[in-house]
């Protein structure tokens, strides 16, 4: 499958999008063509965009198809319950993360659909595009951008738009 003009192309240096690199950090176990929930690595292949979150406290709504994260948002990142790989309120007694962070990495959130809506269990669950936490350093499988950059590349994409990560990237 080739890439549209509107997709973004993760590529050794960066992420094409926009007719520029964007420079990001990626899974701190590089690309995998066989991902596991916690093995750390970035899924290779072809995904959606299926959603936009931002923080209403600390950054105004980067485009109409926002939607705000609530103090009560979390995601499922438990295999064994139906929730997996989806958002979720709390109180949420099974593992989950929550996407009111105290730090910054979830002020701004582009959501992929890898593995969901229909959750493969132990597949790996919440890619996403936000915030590092420092230029160059590794996420737990989401591609991580400089503040500015995640905030110009969401509001150049619309739902149209694909993230594809290469296969011949993986290790």
């Amino acid at each position: 499958m080739s890439a549209a003009v509107s997709d973004m192309v993760l590529t050794p240096v960066g992420l094409r999008c926009a007719g520029r690199i964007w420079p990001c950090s990626i899974g701190r176990g590089g690309v995998t063509t066989d991902k596991r929930e916690g093995d750390g690595a970035t899924p290779a292949g072809t995904h959606r965009i299926v959603g936009l979150l931002y923080r209403p406290d600390r950054i105004a709504r980067p485009v109409d198809w926002a939607v705000p994260i609530r103090p009560s948002d979390l995601w499922s990142d438990d295999p064994g319950h139906e929730d997996y790989n989806l958002m979720v309120r709390a109180p949420y007694p099974h593992s989950h993360e929550r996407l009111r962070r105290g730090d910054r990495l979830y002020d701004l959130v582009i959501l992929t659909d890898w593995n969901w809506p229909r959750a493969e269990r132990g597949r790996g669950s919440a890619i996403f595009l936000h915030r590092w936490r420092r230029p160059g350093y590794p996420t737990e499988g989401c591609i991580a951008f400089a503040p500015q950059d995640l905030l110009a590349i969401a509001q150049r994409i619309t739902y149209d738009t694909r993230l594809i990560v290469p296969e011949g990237l993986a290790r």
